[in-house]
């Protein structure tokens, strides 16, 4: 391929002095101070030259090793039809979460969050045996989700790119040899672009299926929260699943004993009247606080129910969203107390002194779920769902049991790892990829099927593996950048070299010209900042902006030959006769 140097004075480039008001992190504010990006909208942005260069970069370490994973590349449009969403159900379960719109003919559609259902019926449409799987098919594509809070530039926006790969094989067997396959390819795709990252358990969410796992590059600014142990566990706090103490003997213990607690709404409140008029020594992890949540199923329909953790945890929000999806869950209001009188608000519990029986409707009349760390035999103080009064002594399995248990309360530092590895350290982190084990759900939604070995059809089992194309571009730019500006790796540089000509004397151009030339003649990408009346000030503020981390600088030493090296990443200065510049640079 032949390369051409691009010059800066003809160039479709505008750097800015000041940061734009609306950026939340550094990628976001040098981005469109560079000028690789332009917003649009809240989480919509324009990609300018630099920034077309440099998601291409990224694109092409993708393909490369899609390439060896044995993948092959398509390319879906964005704007579908309903139907094929509505038979797998998740045109209901995204709820507001997608972009839909109609047609002049009143037909529905939307913006593709995710292709899953168009892949499954294009493989239905063209294969019909067992052999021609396996196969893994990918496209780079735009994707649509209706964000309420698009935040921090390129890391959570309404429209961003994602490489989508799809496994479809017969067996179980064979689509775990898939989904390693793609896992391993994941690994060298974020080790050739200089990315950190932790493989967690995650949660599959709305994509449904087994197996899940996240691609997490640690970052103070990363909006998941992950754990791990120094045992080699790791999980999303989504995913995180308690480790459940045994079970204790109750035969002996005191029966529950209500007592007065005026003014004690709060856990904190509780705790210190307990230890004041029962002598004892409480603290909060002796106390069940009952939190109220509020359901809005699919059908629209709202639903209370109560869950019951130890008062020394609070409700972890994403853990929450998980435990009771698909359906969307908010704090109850207070119209949704007002409709229901026994709940007493800061007095709620799951036992009353007039009834039900064991077994029979909660106390309070809806739903009651607990944390799995509310086993039998423990006994707590918690509400009485009498105004101003609580009880203690009340233990679990012989005065109350639940609906259910379900995983809402946070995860904290020195929590038991589930597979007994030890405690867990808790960390940030933003996911820039994930792979699941799909199974059966979307091709037996749309019927998806093969002939296997004996002639006898059987459904097709699917991976899907992800990777956010834009947030890893983002996240590259985070954490390559000086108080001047972007240093890019020079694997994603939109440029290899950054030629700067200072001063009026014309054989600095002349020598740039040169220079330029030469190192095109060798193989590399030249960015030229040939403009005739810039100040060198100027020219080297936006070199240090842009970010090309290979500078080199035509002045002074031009009449004698010599031009200065500045590897913008180390710091480094070195004054050298022009052709050896040209060797070091095509050496690198």
């Amino acid at each position: 391929m032949t390369l051409v140097v691009t010059r800066l004075s003809n160039f479709f480039l505008r750097t800015l002095r000041e940061d734009p008001a609306d950026a939340e992190v550094t990628s976001h504010r040098l981005l469109v101070r560079a000028g690789y990006i332009r917003r649009q909208a809240p989480g919509i942005f324009a990609w300018l030259p630099l920034g077309l260069r440099v998601r291409a970069k990224v694109e092409g370490i993708i393909r490369d090793e899609m390439a060896r994973a044995g993948a092959f590349e398509v390319h879906f449009p964005a704007l579908l039809p309903r139907e094929p969403y509505e038979i797998t159900g998740r045109w209901e379960e995204y709820g507001d979460g997608i972009f839909r719109l109609k047609d002049r003919k009143d037909a529905d559609y939307l913006l593709a969050p995710t292709h899953e259902e168009v892949f499954t019926l294009l493989v239905k449409d063209l294969y019909s045996s067992y052999k021609d799987l396996p196969l893994t098919i990918f496209q780079i594509q735009d994707k649509y989700r209706d964000e309420a809070r698009p935040r921090a530039g390129l890391l959570r926006g309404r429209e961003f790119t994602m490489k989508d790969a799809y496994s479809f094989d017969y067996t179980d067997t064979g689509l775990d040899a898939s989904y390693q396959a793609q896992r391993d390819a994941y690994e060298r795709i974020f080790a050739r672009l200089g990315l950190e990252f932790v493989i967690v358990q995650a949660d599959a969410g709305a994509m449904g299926g087994s197996r899940s796992e996240e691609f997490l590059h640690p970052t103070a600014i990363g909006e998941d929260t992950f754990v791990r142990s120094a045992g080699g566990y790791a999980a999303n706090v989504e995913a995180f699943t308690t480790l459940v103490p045994d079970a204790i003997a109750f035969d002996g213990l005191p029966e529950p004993v209500i007592f007065d607690s005026p003014d004690t709404p709060t856990i904190a409140t509780l705790v210190d009247h307990s230890n004041a008029v029962l002598e004892g020594d409480y603290t909060a992890a002796d106390t069940l606080k009952n939190v109220v949540l509020a359901l809005t199923h699919l059908d629209g329909s709202r639903e209370l129910v109560v869950v019951g953790i130890p008062g020394d945890r609070e409700v972890d929000d994403k853990r929450m969203e998980v435990a009771f999806a698909p359906a969307e869950v908010e704090a109850a209001t207070e119209a949704d107390f007002a409709k229901h009188p026994l709940l007493v608000k800061g007095y709620i519990g799951p036992w009353s002194p007039t009834g039900p029986l064991l077994g029979e409707e909660s106390a309070t009349g809806i739903r009651f779920f607990l944390d799995p760390r509310v086993v039998d035999g423990t006994r707590w103080i918690t509400g009485a769902n009498i105004d101003e009064k609580h009880v203690h002594s009340l233990v679990a399995g012989r005065d109350f049991t639940a609906d259910g248990f379900v995983e809402v309360a946070n995860v904290r530092e020195g929590d038991p790892a589930p597979d007994g590895s030890g405690p867990v350290s808790l960390a940030r982190g933003m996911e820039i990829g994930h792979v699941f084990q799909l199974g059966r759900k979307y091709a037996d939604a749309l019927g998806l099927k093969v002939l296997d070995e004996n002639g006898k059809l059987v459904t097709v089992t699917m991976g899907s593996y992800g990777i956010g194309v834009t947030r890893i571009l983002a996240n590259i730019a985070e954490l390559n950048n000086d108080d001047k500006g972007l240093i890019w790796p020079a694997a994603v540089a939109p440029f290899d070299v950054h030629v700067v000509a200072t001063g009026r004397d014309a054989a600095a151009f002349e020598l740039a010209e040169r220079l330029s030339a030469d190192l095109e003649a060798a193989g590399l990408d030249v960015l030229y900042d040939d403009r005739p009346k810039v100040s060198p000030g100027v020219k080297f503020g936006d070199a240090e902006l842009v970010g090309i981390p290979q500078i080199v600088i035509v002045g002074r030493g031009a009449a004698d030959g010599e031009v200065e090296l500045w590897d913008r990443r180390s710091g480094d200065r070195d004054v050298l006769p022009l052709a050896e510049a040209v060797a070091r640079l095509s050496a690198r």
